[in-house]
């Protein structure tokens, strides 16, 4: 930058003394090249006569090539070219730089331009490439008399080096000539420029600081005149344009700022529909890559309805530059379901930017997760009611006949109340089951993630249902090779183990087994819950963990189930961090799998309780 000016004066210097030399350059090739040709050219000449008069007075017959080659080879050195004999039929009988084996292999030269004009009484000069030298030969031929008659046509030939080395020459003394004069060119314009540049100097570096983004310049106002006010103007300049640099990078920040900590996606278009601007947001709904800057917005978005939306947008703005009456602003609301990898419900809100660039801003909202709770709600309340409503209606109905007969049939009032008991009962445990799911799924039920014994936990699970286990001749085996502690919450884990349990208990029949075990794989401890009842079909196990879904529905109200227990074992396995897995044949049995974290020991080597080695805890019948 600060050599601008001097620049511009050698550049113009040099230019002019290389367009100079270029010409020169040009015109004295033009005519060496000519002069040197024509000096070759005669010089050729002279040589073709006395090779021409030397082969007249050879007496040798056309068809001895030996001699007539020996000949050419012997004239050739001596005049310093190519010399060839050529019979009037275009056979080459003798070439100084043709072997003699390699003659009859050439072909017929009675179609070179040189022959042909040396047949018909003339010398002419042609220059072309030979095939055979590999090189551009300037060529000269003379017809060859003997005996009154034409006898063919002697040729000789001489390569263009000392054309090109007269080029060469003229070339080399021209570089030399340009570089003094570019050197003498770069002097005087380095001194003249340094004379014109004097007074603004300064000023083109401050210049160049401001185009560097310097706008914290002072101008030296020594020069006077012109030059220090158009110092003082650059200086108020700077000043202006950083203060609307702050103003503009301060919005810009609060603006990204706005933008980036939006949960709703917004997305700027151009008059043509091109994407100007996505916010984070955005892209995380409609997993959109960073390199979606210009691009149409329908080959991103190819919902129909977004679509549809945008055109009537556009459509307005193109009407209302035909009536600008109507100035106020158009807004289209609407829903948008988007499918593919991450499906979505979007509410949408686009509104068309008015002024010279125009465009269109739009706003999504994903409401995808509120409708699902929405949907979720609407399910749980319909499910609880629908539970609820089989216990109430059993109790109702038993006051009511208890009310009635009391008084004359005293013996039916305890089955009534136990009927009224029971579903007492099973109200209180599905309010204790909805109250704790809630609790887990609001992150309301708190946790304390220790290590955990499983023998401890399988042995406390096991005495809880030893009188149960009694009454329907149930086995439950304990199995477990090595002591193993888990990562888990000890209220969750008991839960998880006394739920699955119960269900064993309840659905795998009398006389059959049920088996607690644990094995370590990987970190992970799995631990089972297993019968060997009637199992369950293959067609129950996607949904067996649904809220208040039931295989058997009728026999789960019997046994006093809410339908609610294995949702509440699946959330209270995931907050441990764990995953919970079934596996069931009809005929064959059940077994549900939870992995959970491998923890180290907390008590030293503790041995296993005798049920955690094998023990049969349980025998009914």
């Amino acid at each position: 930058m600060r050599l601008g000016l001097r620049s511009k004066f050698f550049g113009m210097t040099s230019g002019l003394i290389v367009l100079a030399l270029l010409v020169a350059y040009i015109y004295a090739r033009q005519q060496t090249a000519l002069e040197a040709r024509e000096q070759v050219t005669e010089d050729l000449v002279v040589r073709l006569q006395l090779v021409t008069k030397r082969a007249e007075l050879s007496e040798f017959p056309l068809s001895n090539t030996k001699s007539w080659d020996q000949l050419a080879d012997d004239l050739g050195l001596a005049a310093g070219c190519r010399v060839s004999f050529i019979d009037r039929r275009g056979r080459v009988l003798g070439d100084s730089m043709v072997s003699l084996e390699r003659l009859s292999q050439l072909d017929s030269h009675s179609e070179r331009p040189e022959v042909i004009a040396a047949l018909r009484g003339r010398t002419e000069a042609v220059e072309r490439y030979s095939n055979t030298t590999g090189r551009n030969m300037l060529y000269v031929a003379a017809p060859w008399r003997g005996r009154g008659a034409t006898l063919g046509v002697v040729r000789l030939a001489l390569p263009m080096t000392q054309v090109e080395a007269a080029l060469n020459s003229l070339l080399r003394v021209l570089l030399v000539a340009a570089v003094i004069a570019l050197v003498v060119g770069l002097i005087v314009s380095l001194f003249a420029a340094q004379i014109a540049s004097r007074g603004i100097r300064s000023l083109i570096q401050v210049a160049a600081q401001m185009e560097e983004g310097n706008l914290n310049i002072i101008v030296d106002k020594t020069s006077g005149g012109e030059v220090a006010e158009l110092g003082q103007a650059l200086e108020r300049q700077a000043r202006s344009q950083a203060q609307v640099i702050r103003v503009l990078r301060r919005e810009r920040d609060i603006f990204d700022s706005i933008l980036t900590g939006m949960k709703e996606g917004v997305l700027y278009l151009d008059a043509d529909a091109k994407i100007v601007m996505v916010n984070p947001a955005l892209r995380d709904m409609l997993l959109m890559t960073s390199e979606v800057k210009g691009k149409r917005i329908e080959d991103l978005i190819g919902e129909t309805e977004f679509n549809e939306m945008l055109d009537a947008l556009y459509d307005i703005g193109s009407e209302s530059e035909e009536d600008e009456e109507d100035e106020a602003p158009r807004i289209i609301q609407g829903e948008l379901k988007i499918g593919g990898l991450k499906p979505a419900i979007l509410r949408v809100r686009a509104q068309r930017v008015e002024g010279e660039h125009g465009g269109v801003v739009a706003v999504f909202l994903d409401l995808t997760e509120t409708r699902r709770l929405e949907n979720m709600r609407k399910e749980f309340v319909a499910n609880v009611s629908h539970e609820l409503r089989t216990p109430i209606t059993s109790i109702r109905s038993a006051s009511e006949t208890l009310q009635r007969v009391s008084d004359s049939r005293p013996d039916i009032m305890p089955r009534f109340l136990d009927i009224i008991d029971r579903n007492a009962e099973r109200l209180f445990a599905l309010v204790e089951d909805v109250l704790d799911l809630s609790r887990i799924e609001s992150r309301q039920f708190s946790m304390s993630i220790v290590s955990l014994d499983v023998a401890e936990a399988f042995e406390k699970t096991a005495s809880l249902f030893y009188d149960r286990l009694q009454k329907r001749g149930i086995q439950l085996l304990v199995s477990q090779s090595e002591p193993l502690w888990v990562r888990a919450d000890r209220r969750g884990l008991e839960h998880v183990l006394t739920n699955l349990t119960d269900n064993a208990v309840k659905y795998a029949g009398v006389d059959t087994m049920i088996e607690l075990s644990a094995e370590a794989a990987q970190g992970v401890v799995v631990l089972r819950v297993k019968d060997n009842g009637v199992g369950i079909n293959e067609k129950h196990l996607s949904r067996l963990f649904e809220r208040f879904f039931r295989v058997d529905a009728g026999r789960s109200r019997e046994e006093g189930g809410t339908g609610l227990g294995l949702s509440i074992v699946k959330h209270l396995v995931e907050s441990m961090g764990g995953k919970v897995s079934v596996s069931s044949k009809v005929g064959e049995g059940t077994c549900f799998s939870i992995e959970l974290t491998q923890a180290g020991r907390t008590d030293g080597d503790a041995q296993l309780p005798p049920s955690a080695r094998g023990a049969l805890l349980s025998t009914g019948g």
